[in-house]
């Protein structure tokens, strides 16, 4: 049996690298992720009680119960069609690049280096905005059990305060991510559990704490509609979708694992698709929890601090609030860890076609443990600087947690679209939608337009420059530098950049279906341009 077993594995392991070798790399690292633990790195980040608990302020002030119970309702269907769309594209060519790859495969001669080159740059600055949104979510938590444990909860955190803890978590992260792939993958299984027993504890035990004074009858939990912000309701209960939208996003991150997951192919769809449907129920499990126990103040709770912990302390007093905080806290910094692990492998991959500043440097395997250490830093480093949003005011922070929304739906969006609208030839993976892969891409893809607009608006129709949305001038700002780098004279990545570019022989290329349109002038610079990235090496 024990010797069945290995074959198996062997066999799943030689697959694995052959698949790899036909989309143009070689195996560089070690596949180390089960099929549990690679869902386990897209469930983590999504996170759910803790990811809820940091956007709340989103979906109270801009129609309370009911937005929060239908909102996340309305906005988990088009979260998974838009996962459904990613998974097929996952399955068919599984690699750490893939936004950026199936964008070049898949897209038009004529367009594929330029959209390559957003999507990438797009993909960055999402998976690095995640980490300072979730990163400082943590921070914001961390302040609110101080002043939860504070006599007569007189504490109140100054932004330097809640930076500096914010800049301790984005370092402790880093450093867990050095570790080699068989520690970071065998960490998402506990991260499920915890995440999971979270979930269910608080969707059992919130309602049977609850004082009669603050319980809502089901009418008011369901019904009542309460708009602070000043937009007309319609467009307030769209305003409400950020909360799920932010929460049930970044599962992306199994997908720049894919080269350290056994059956890649089959695994990395299906963790995406299994991690949405989850969180989807369960996200809306505990809104309705919530709902029933967040009494009917609600100017008290969206005046708080922390809007969860508030509900939380009217429930269970100061020290249950405390026992239950610190696990949501120890929750939100595992979504942090495995964001980080994510954002580095795509930094790694993006790199490792040459598209990035410094790209020879970032490109590197450490000796020891076998993972890109240079990259971890570089993420993190980043997200610090991108912190330091929260000298500017509260409204300047909040929009990170947009801003890696929009990013990364602007690098979702392009290769599903380019997928049916680009001249290739797609091969489908094991995991396939058959007919109706058409139909859920494009209603994917309006889904996201539209969302990444909306997210533009600032919190109220009457705000100054303290309470402006600053994600169109961070990702604005982060793609037309990245535009004017490309079409820069004479050394501008147009003259240079042509995509994915190989890491194994050129005889190797072709072997297989999965990667569409993989052009031969890409092959050749890109065979010149990987000697001197493994000298780097």
């Amino acid at each position: 049996m024990a010797t069945r077993v290995t074959s198996r594995r062997e066999g799943i392991a030689h697959a694995d690298e052959e698949l790899l070798r036909s989309l143009g790399y070689k195996q560089e690292f070690r596949r180390e992720f089960t099929g549990l633990e690679t869902f386990g790195i897209a469930f983590s980040i999504i996170g759910l009680l803790p990811s809820i608990a940091s956007v709340l302020f989103y979906s109270v002030p801009n129609g309370g119960p009911a937005a929060m119970v239908w909102g996340w309702a309305v906005a988990s269907f088009f979260i998974l069609l838009v996962g459904m769309s990613m998974a097929e594209l996952a399955s068919a060519a599984p690699t750490s690049g893939g936004l950026y790859f199936w964008t070049h495969s898949l897209s038009s001669p004529r367009w594929r280096n330029l959209l390559a080159w957003i999507v990438g740059y797009a993909n960055t600055i999402g998976s690095i905005a995640s980490i300072a949104s979730i990163d400082w979510g943590c921070a914001v938590q961390v302040m609110a059990a101080a002043t939860i444990g504070s006599a007569d909860q007189s504490f109140s955190p100054t932004s330097a305060q809640t930076f500096g803890v914010y800049v301790a978590i984005v370092l402790s992260h880093a450093v867990i991510c050095c570790l080699g792939t068989k520690a970071l993958a065998r960490l998402q299984t506990v991260y499920v559990v915890l995440n999971v027993l979270l979930c269910l504890a608080v969707i059992i035990a919130l309602p049977a704490a609850t004082p009669k004074e603050f319980m809502n009858s089901a009418d008011f939990a369901f019904g009542n509609f309460s708009n602070f912000n000043g937009w007309t309701n319609g467009f307030a209960f769209i305003l409400s979708f950020l909360a799920p939208l932010w929460t049930i996003c970044s599962f992306d991150s199994s997908v720049h694992i894919s080269e350290e997951a056994a059956n890649a192919a089959v695994v990395v769809p299906w963790a995406i698709v299994y991690a949405i449907g989850i969180a989807g129920i369960l996200g809306w499990a505990i809104n309705v929890s919530l709902a029933f126990c967040m009494g009917t103040d609600l100017t008290d709770i969206i005046a708080s601090d922390q809007p969860m912990a508030q509900i939380f302390f009217n429930s269970f007093g100061q020290k249950g609030t405390l026992a239950v905080w610190a696990v949501v806290v120890i929750v939100q910094y595992m979504m942090g860890s495995s964001m980080v692990l994510a954002a580095s492998r795509q930094t790694f991959a993006f790199s490792r076609d040459g598209a990035l500043p410094f790209s020879g440097w970032l490109y590197r395997m450490n000796g020891f443990t076998k993972t890109p250490v240079n990259t971890v830093w570089f993420v993190c480093g980043w997200s610090i600087i991108l912190g330091m949003l929260s000298f500017a005011g509260t409204q300047a922070i909040n929009a990170v947690f947009a801003l890696s929304v929009v990013a990364l739906y602007v690098a979702y969006s392009i290769p599903i679209a380019a997928r049916f609208l680009g001249t290739n030839d797609f091969t489908p993976g094991p995991f396939n939608l058959g007919w109706w892969s058409r139909p859920v891409g494009f209603t994917a893809v309006v889904w996201m337009t539209f969302m990444g607009i909306v997210f533009l608006f600032p919190t109220s129709p009457q705000t100054d420059i303290a309470d402006m949305n600053y994600t169109i001038v961070v990702l604005g700002g982060v793609l037309v530098l990245s535009l004017i780098w490309y079409y820069f004279p004479v050394y501008g990545g147009v003259h240079w950049f042509t995509g994915p570019i190989p890491t194994v022989e050129k005889e190797v290329h072709g072997s297989g279906s999965a990667s569409p349109e993989l052009g031969s002038e890409s092959i050749e610079k890109g065979g010149e341009k990987n000697v001197l990235v493994s000298e780097n090496v």
